[in-house]
């Protein structure tokens, strides 16, 4: 597959994870369910090993001296859906047993992979940025459903909330902009299902444009971002594409 014409513009792409390069029910029905079913074990049988000692000693202190409260902590900070950075570590450190014994494959969807191939191989730049840990991040790319199933080696950078900032606020979108000083931000291409990170990316400068996948909620209907959104990014979504790139321009 070819990059998608519309997308040959870029110098760089930039793409959300969840519920934009797989579905948002791998996070919650796969990704949560693993990590809670294996908290347990794992803390009775790490709690005091030096390797386990970085994520115990990242959270608060009334935690990280406390098995049982910060184990209670956790699943509840899941069940909360709270994006704390400490907690996405102790998840992603979690999640990475599963990877590693092949219970845990990320299922991208099928557009994703070809067009992360074909960029490569054309020398754009990609760049991964989610709530997710970097860590965390780099365990999904690495064992993927696609052909081939490690994409790190084709992408350029991943960024956090650690390292770049909250994904609404768009000084988080200068921090990822400064790691290319040399590419200017209308060369940049950000893709995310979430109308209020395109609106910071584009507050930023970059530009972007929403996607909306199989099962994610649905947009506000009236909302002027939304009817921009683009459904996958494919070559026969090229037009569809294309127009939405165009009517930015229009776009206060």
């Amino acid at each position: 597959m070819a990059v998608t014409p519309a997308f040959s513009e870029f110098e760089v792409l930039v793409f959300d994870i969840e519920g934009t390069v797989c579905s948002i029910s791998f996070v919650h029905d796969v990704l949560f369910p693993y990590a809670l079913d294996t908290l347990s074990g794992h803390l009775d049988q790490n709690w005091d090993s030096s390797s386990f000692a970085q994520y115990r000693d990242a959270f608060p202190a009334e935690y990280r001296n406390d098995r049982v409260a910060l184990e209670a902590h956790v699943r509840d900070l899941i069940a909360r859906d709270v994006k704390a950075p400490y907690l996405k570590a102790l998840q992603g450190h979690l999640w990475k047993q599963g990877y590693e014994s092949g219970e845990i494959k990320a299922p991208l969807f099928p557009d994703v992979a070809p067009l992360i191939t074909a960029a490569h191989a054309v020398g754009k730049k990609i760049i991964i940025y989610s709530s997710g840990s970097v860590p965390a991040q780099k365990l999904l790319f690495a064992h993927t459903s696609a052909t081939p199933p490690d994409l790190t080696p084709l992408i350029t950078g991943f960024f956090d909330t650690v390292n770049a900032g909250p994904k609404t606020e768009p000084g988080s979108y200068a921090t990822i902009l400064a790691s290319y000083p040399d590419i200017a931000p209308s060369r940049w291409l950000f893709l995310s299902d979430n109308l209020k990170e395109v609106s910071a990316a584009l507050t930023s400068g970059m530009v972007s444009l929403p996607v909306t996948r199989p099962k994610n909620a649905p947009f506000p209907p009236n909302d002027q971002l939304a009817q921009l959104a683009i459904p996958d990014f494919s070559p026969e979504s090229n037009d569809r594409i294309r127009a939405s790139l165009k009517a930015l321009g229009n776009f206060p």
